[in-house]
């Protein structure tokens, strides 16, 4: 008797290990700590993802990492513990077919601009991916008073329709939601995300009058899948 859904077949290997990676190296950054998580739409179905066990991400290994339907439905669970917030990933995977990876974060120095009126901007060419800015999702508006957690379909639904088409979105009091085109892009995404936030801060402190870069500017700079700097990353964690 089947328990889940069907499997789309064995990933790729090189796609498990970069999963892997892209867990140690946002591990390695601060970016997550013992929470959060890194997504990554299959290679053979667009229709399932893979995401790691509930497992602190510095401790994730291919053995780990389990494939799920864009509900969020694990094909075989083997009685591992699920993220509670796995939802975030499938209702994005749902709405965005450009997005083939994803990051929840609870990203320290973001923090304070989804609790705060000063809006999140991109300061420098590495954080251009943010264009205009990035929305901050309420989940009082949808869920009422909650632990803050994402944990159903309705309330990543909600979360995926504030994000829309931008790159991320800030989670008020909790956190952020990155997505990406590739692994090493959403890894580069969440990295500069937190550095961004923490060059506004410094540069907030020093003069509220700050010379933002442009939208025109955010889309002539964008620097794809990072790919210099994601060999940098593999490496410093001791990956090949």
């Amino acid at each position: 008797m089947q328990s889940g859904p069907a499997s789309a077949g064995p990933a790729n290997r090189r796609l498990i290990a970069d999963l892997v990676a892209a867990n140690r190296i946002l591990a390695h950054y601060g970016v997550l700590d013992g929470y959060g998580h890194v997504s990554v739409r299959h290679n053979r179905d667009p229709n399932r993802y893979l995401l790691s066990r509930s497992l602190a991400p510095a401790l994730v290994t291919a053995r780990d990492i389990l494939e799920y339907d864009l509900e969020s439905a694990p094909v075989n669970a083997k009685a591992h513990s699920l993220y509670l917030e796995r939802f975030i990933h499938g209702e994005i995977y749902k709405v965005r077919p450009d997005v083939q990876a994803v990051v929840h974060n609870h990203s320290p120095s973001v923090i304070p601009f989804g609790v705060t009126t000063v809006p999140f901007r991109p300061l420098y060419h590495m954080s251009a991916f943010i264009g205009e800015g990035a929305p901050v999702f309420e989940i009082r508006d949808v869920g009422g008073m909650t632990d803050m957690l994402i944990r159903t379909p309705q309330l990543g639904r909600a979360l995926a329709q504030t994000l829309g088409e931008r790159a991320a979105a800030l989670m008020r009091g909790h956190g952020a939601v990155v997505v990406g085109a590739s692994l090493p892009a959403v890894v580069g995404r969440s990295i500069y995300l937190e550095m961004n936030a923490k060059l506004q801060a410094q540069a907030l402190a020093l003069d509220p009058k700050i010379t933002y870069v442009t939208p025109e500017e955010a889309r002539l700079a964008d620097p794809g899948d990072y790919p210099r700097a994601w060999d940098l990353w593999k490496r410093q964690i001791k990956v090949k």
